[in-house]
């Protein structure tokens, strides 16, 4: 019998498709009424940026570790669910790896293949946004990054939606004994697929990340198998979602503001701002998830040891309080600080790269398709918790 506890509660599962596409006004209101807000004796929710950044700055007490979320993994995903000070050492290893100067070596790989998916579709005028661009590019660098053939790509797409949609893969409600199990199956095919992966790269190394984590070592200390496994688990979860429900998001929202549209298109030296906005007003991760390890209290609001604290990062990048005119979306920020990526120890590994890949992505659509829109008759339709889009049409000209 699985004993793993269920997955907490998910305070957007409710949203309807209005909601889940503009959630901006129900995040003011629970701000200004509700702040801290009880999660069915589970737990607590926030939406406010002082008390979620207090939680970042406190992970002794609102810990990371796998009790805050189980995708049936069987070690801590590393670095995520590592706490420190164990969690410093495994930072200190992998952010050189992912460190802007390393990233940068991508763009012109990432470039190619972007311009390699718009060639597919660009003489239609007419694409899926999501099937054929938006689900496909963050995967092919994943597999460029470790090494692996475009051909596995099939393959991770069903290994990670059957870890975060597994309701879609079988039909079974996230959380129940069907899809947990499915998990479980996916999760332990994940840990097969890539301890294959690495007795290989034990014989023969290449230039990928595989075999850089082989090589690494921190104050004389290698990682072991089961590290970077751990690792990789991380990486296919973490790694591919995120970055395809940001692009669906932003294209989301230009493709129905064909003003602010047409500023990429005349400037393409807004893009990087663009982009940072972007991840502020639409925040694709609406929310993590800690747990607490001792008794607490946030604002007056007892939190119990054991408890799960959601941090609603999408209401906290539209907080007032933080950023007087938070309600309006501006490319020309100087300072825009967002919390799309987490905040505290745990701040997103892959950000840098996250970033790069949507700046090849915006900066070569708007080249070539500047003018695009949502097809005629349909509403976009965006899914809770990460905000990304089943199925987009949009129709174009090319330039």
């Amino acid at each position: 019998m699985d004993s793993s506890p269920p997955p907490p509660e998910d305070p957007f599962a409710s949203m309807d498709p209005e909601m889940a596409a503009h959630p901006q006004p129900l995040f003011k209101m629970l701000r200004d009424s509700m702040p801290v807000i009880p999660v069915e004796d589970r737990g607590v929710a926030l939406t406010r940026k002082v008390d979620v950044e207090n939680v970042f700055r406190h992970p002794e007490i609102f810990s990371s570790n796998a009790d805050a979320v189980d995708l049936q993994n069987v070690r801590p995903m590393i670095p995520l669910q590592i706490d420190p000070p164990e969690h410093k050492k495994y930072r200190k290893l992998l952010d050189p790896i992912f460190a802007p100067r390393e990233v940068a070596k991508l763009e012109e790989s990432l470039t190619a293949q972007v311009n390699e998916l718009i060639d597919r579709f660009v003489a239609r005028g007419e694409v899926d946004f999501s099937a054929e661009f938006s689900t496909l590019f963050p995967t092919r660098v994943f597999l460029t990054l470790l090494g692996l053939p475009v051909e596995e790509l099939p393959r991770f797409l069903t290994m990670k939606d059957g870890i975060i949609r597994p309701n879609v893969a079988i039909g079974s409600a996230f959380g129940t004994p069907e899809s947990i199990a499915y998990q479980k199956r996916t999760a332990d095919s994940i840990y097969e697929y890539f301890n294959e992966v690495l007795d290989q790269r034990e014989v023969e190394r290449r230039d990928d990340l595989l075999s850089r984590f082989l090589d690494a070592s921190v104050d004389g200390q290698r990682l072991t198998r089961e590290d970077i496994l751990d690792i990789c688990f991380l990486f296919l979860i973490a790694g591919l979602d995120t970055v395809t429900a940001s692009l669906d998001c932003m294209f989301g929202y230009l493709s129905q503001h064909p003003d602010q549209r047409r500023k990429l298109v005349d400037d393409p030296s807004i893009i990087p701002a663009a982009i940072e906005e972007l991840l502020r007003w639409e925040t694709p991760v609406m929310g993590v998830v800690r747990v607490a390890v001792e008794d607490t209290e946030i604002d007056s609001c007892p939190v119990h040891k054991g408890d799960m604290v959601m941090v609603m990062l999408a209401s906290v990048n539209t907080d007032e309080a933080d950023l007087p005119d938070a309600d309006v979306v501006r490319f020309d920020r100087e300072v825009n600080r967002h919390l799309a990526f987490g905040g505290g120890v745990h701040r997103c590994l892959g950000s840098h790269l996250a970033r790069l890949e949507l700046r090849v992505a915006l900066r070569e659509w708007h080249r070539r398709i500047p003018e695009y829109a949502v097809a005629e008759g349909h509403t976009l339709a965006y899914t809770s918790g990460i905000r990304s889009i089943d199925y987009f049409p949009m129709t174009f000209a090319p330039a």
